[in-house]
């Protein structure tokens, strides 16, 4: 009995650093869930996103379709002041972080890490880049120079080429992530238009365009993940001109 014993207690002692290594391995490695994404596909009706309510329940939609459904999720767009209503600030309707993109590689701490609010954080950056900024499947959205293609400027080229590039992220918001205060319609009317009489330039003001960044931080303006230049226009048609498809960003607020 007692040589039973002791084999039994020395086979305790044996395996116990073992499985406790197994375990911190094991937590070690546990991947925070996803709290950002950006859509992998649009809404198909150019900058008309239904208003901050449809692009909601569309970052909502796909964030469920992949299990992620727990969270409540929240389009990272700016709204402007219009009709007696108020403007609303992108960064003010996404949460306080920290962040994790669909790998559990995390993409910004807190609001003022993924803005950039003091000098030496907006020397050290947020972790948006075309690697990270992934879509809820996980996957890279295409960018600059990926499969160029001279016909890729147009929603019919675009809508059947997939790995086209689509890097723009519609955001209708300054750098500082809050809403513009100009006359200018930065948003496609608050996102609820669709349509255009004609195609404008990127810099004219002409008419309603939808400020945009970049999720691959390269291209033409200044190359911001979140307000680089506008758009020239707000059709689905339009989208396509400066390389957009009518994407953007998706945060979860819990």
């Amino acid at each position: 009995m007692n040589r039973t014993r002791y084999a039994f207690a020395v086979f305790v002692v044996a395996i116990l650093p073992g499985s406790f290594l197994a375990l911190a391995q094991q937590n070690g490695s546990q991947q925070h869930p996803m709290t950002f994404f950006i859509t992998s596909v649009g809404l198909g009706k150019g900058a008309n996103l239904g208003g901050l309510a449809g692009a909601d329940t569309h970052c909502q939609a796909l964030a469920s379709a992949v299990g992620a459904g727990n969270h409540t999720w929240h389009a990272y767009l700016s709204t402007q002041a219009r009709n007696g209503q108020p403007a609303v600030n992108a960064r003010d309707r996404i949460g306080q972080g920290p962040w994790y993109n669909a790998k559990g590689e995390m993409i910004a701490r807190d609001l003022a890490q993924l803005h950039g609010d003091t000098l030496d954080l907006a020397r050290l950056g947020n972790n948006i880049s075309k690697l990270t900024a992934l879509t809820e499947k996980g996957e890279i959205v295409p960018g600059l120079n990926d499969n160029p293609d001279p016909n890729d400027r147009t929603w019919g080229y675009a809508s059947a080429h997939p790995n086209s590039n689509r890097h723009e992220m519609l955001t209708g918001s300054q750098t500082d992530g809050r809403a513009y205060t100009d006359s200018v319609d930065h948003t496609c009317g608050n996102w609820t238009i669709g349509t255009d009489e004609s195609l404008h330039s990127v810099r004219g003001n002409e008419g309603p365009a939808a400020q945009i960044g970049l999720s691959d931080r390269n291209g033409g303006g200044n190359g911001s993940w979140n307000s680089s230049h506008p758009t020239r226009g707000c059709s689905q048609e339009a989208l396509p001109a400066t390389h957009g498809v009518g994407l953007f960003y998706c945060f979860a607020i819990n």
